[in-house]
């Protein structure tokens, strides 16, 4: 209806153009009055929906009178009754695995033995080498304990021989500066006899004589050294080879000892 109200005014403008601008009042009232007719209508045919009334719950009441309770009646025991006997079980087979189910179990118990075994195996080679390496470290230990123990036997023999080389060398030296302190200490040494001649003439005098010790200790080559009175000359190369001496020792072997000294000395008491 708007639709017409608006052609219908479109068509009265277009009727009169030159009506103004109160034959635009005029369409534009009718369109509102179109709009409220509408309007009412739609209220006119709208009805509220009433709320339902509240429902009302009644609560009815009767007395009821029970009879008295009955004397208890005596209890009446009946014999019992037998129980059945039981059936005999029958024997349940058990049931019966599929063989490839069967395979694998066996299968799997050899793995499993296989996997024991190996374990088994591997620990009797590790203690096998523990064993081993023990007893190679015990070895070394004994070869480590031997060496020193030769080495110390080593050690002392060396000092036993360099003591005993030492001492042997002083016993040398010793045997050497007492043979050569002693190869002028005779053995045997006798004075010679005072010539007579010379005694009855009162002369005195000294007389040196040198020789040679031979290695069995005995004098030779006697010889007058220096002055000498003539008379004392005789007696003194006697009783020079009458000397025993004890022989000179170098390096364990008896020596000759070359110009020996030996001074006789007359004098008259």
């Amino acid at each position: 209806m708007s639709a017409l109200a608006m052609s219908r005014s479109s068509s009265l403008v277009l009727a009169s153009p030159s009506g103004g601008w109160l034959r635009g009042f005029a369409a534009a009232g009718v369109a509102v009055g179109l709009h409220a007719l509408v309007l009412a209508l739609l209220l006119s045919h709208w009805q509220a929906e009433a709320p339902a009334a509240p429902q009302v719950r009644t609560l009815t009441t009767r007395l009821v009178t029970l009879a008295p309770p009955a004397p208890p009646q005596p209890e009446v025991v009946l014999p019992p009754t037998p129980a059945p006997e039981p059936a005999p079980a029958q024997p349940v087979e058990a049931p019966k695995p599929a063989p490839r189910i069967e395979q694998q179990k066996l299968e799997q118990a050899a793995l499993a033995r296989k996997r024991v075994e190996e374990q088994r195996e591997r620990e009797r080679e590790e203690r096998q080498r523990m064993e081993q390496q023990r007893v190679e470290r015990e070895r070394v230990r004994r070869e480590a304990e031997e060496l020193a123990r030769q080495q110390a036997q080593q050690r002392q023999a060396e000092a036993k021989a360099r003591a005993d080389a030492e001492a042997a060398e002083r016993a040398r030296q010793a045997e050497a500066a007492a043979a050569a302190s002693r190869q002028y200490l005779p053995i045997a040494k006798e004075a010679p006899d005072y010539p007579d001649r010379a005694l009855d003439k009162g002369i005195e005098g000294d007389c040196t004589v040198t020789y040679r010790v031979t290695p069995q200790g005995r004098v030779e080559d006697p010889q007058v050294l220096g002055e000498c009175h003539p008379l004392f000359i005789r007696p003194s190369l006697a009783a020079a080879r009458t000397f025993r001496y004890q022989p000179r020792v170098v390096d364990g072997r008896a020596v000759a000892v070359e110009g020996v000294k030996n001074t006789f000395h007359y004098r008259i008491e």
